[in-house]
């Protein structure tokens, strides 16, 4: 009896054993399962000047992922190059998902820019997701006696008449010059600045008279008078700018162009990383704040995944590709 008793006595404590593993194995799966989260602050590398929409938009996003990821979430503004010198930062970072890129089309504009050839940051970057996109706009200085992107070309066209055209980043710069050679306005400057708000103060002060530029920092200009907004450039009529025609309404269709603001990363950054960072953003581009701060940088959120967003550079950068072979980068 007794030994029938020990082994009784066995039988349950296994029975009890197997019951903590079974509690143990799906806490273990768990574990395994759950979503990447960064052990460390994350930076967000903007290589532009503060006070732009790739600025404005990053800021929004960074502060509900700081939220969601418990860890502190710094955009870090690196201009300089062309934006190369910010980019370069994060194609030498290490692939751990805490250095990442906010970009926008240009970037495939960097290796036509003179004294960068060669350099092309998109073989050394991983496209991770867009997160918002919106039409760049064309603005002029208040002071100008122009209303529409016609009246504009005419009064430059003028005998003795010199305009100059002030510039942001590589694709506001391709656009100036594709503007000035097919407009025939051969005595126009096209002026290059490190950053929005550069150009902005500028063409308040009709230093320079027209841009091709974003819509979030020229637009409370605009609102008080001092600059005006002559077309936008996306498909439809910008949300924030109902008022102001498209390029192709004003008859300048061939100045179409969609400003995306991507994320990205180092080359190599693991797939969970990637579809975490995804998810992130899926759900910081929801918050209401963040949301107000895209609209009023005259932008949607557009989050997609890494393969639609790889496309989508493809695109673009096959577009702006054949546009610079016509209209070469000075």
């Amino acid at each position: 009896m007794r030994h029938t008793g020990q082994n009784a006595g066995r039988r349950a404590a296994l029975v009890a054993a197997l019951a903590a593993m079974a509690w143990l194995v799906p806490s273990a799966a768990c574990a395994q399962d759950a979503p990447w989260r960064p052990a460390k602050p994350v930076t967000i590398v903007v290589p532009y000047a503060p006070g732009g929409g790739t600025d404005t938009v990053a800021r929004a996003v960074a502060r509900q992922l700081g939220v969601f990821w418990k860890q502190p979430v710094i955009v870090e503004n690196v201009p300089g190059a062309d934006g190369l010198i910010g980019t370069r930062r994060v194609m030498d970072a290490h692939p751990d998902g805490s250095t990442l890129l906010l970009q926008v089309p240009s970037i495939a504009l960097t290796r036509y820019t003179p004294g960068l050839r060669g350099v092309d940051p998109l073989q050394r970057l991983q496209p991770v997701t867009a997160v918002a996109q919106a039409s760049n706009a064309i603005v002029v200085s208040g002071k100008m006696p122009v209303k529409t992107l016609a009246e504009f070309v005419a009064y430059c066209q003028r005998a003795g008449q010199r305009c100059s055209l002030g510039t942001t980043d590589n694709q506001s710069r391709l656009l100036s010059h594709q503007f000035v050679a097919e407009s025939k306005l051969s005595d126009a400057v096209v002026v290059n600045y490190r950053g929005t708000s550069a150009v902005v103060s500028d063409l308040v002060a009709n230093n320079v008279n027209l841009s091709f530029t974003g819509i979030a920092a020229a637009l409370p200009h605009a609102r008080a008078g001092t600059l005006r907004f002559l077309a936008t450039t996306g498909d439809g009529r910008s949300a924030v700018l109902p008022e102001v025609p498209t390029a192709k309404e004003a008859g300048f269709g061939q100045y179409r162009s969609i400003n995306w603001f991507g994320v990205f990363g180092p080359l190599g950054m693991p797939a969970p990383v990637t579809q975490a960072i995804v998810a992130a953003l899926r759900d910081a581009v929801k918050d209401g704040d963040v949301q107000r701060t895209i609209a009023a940088a005259g932008a949607e959120p557009v989050v997609n995944s890494p393969a639609e967003f790889a496309a989508q550079v493809r695109e673009e950068s096959e577009r702006l590709g054949s546009l610079v072979k016509r209209h070469p980068l000075e």
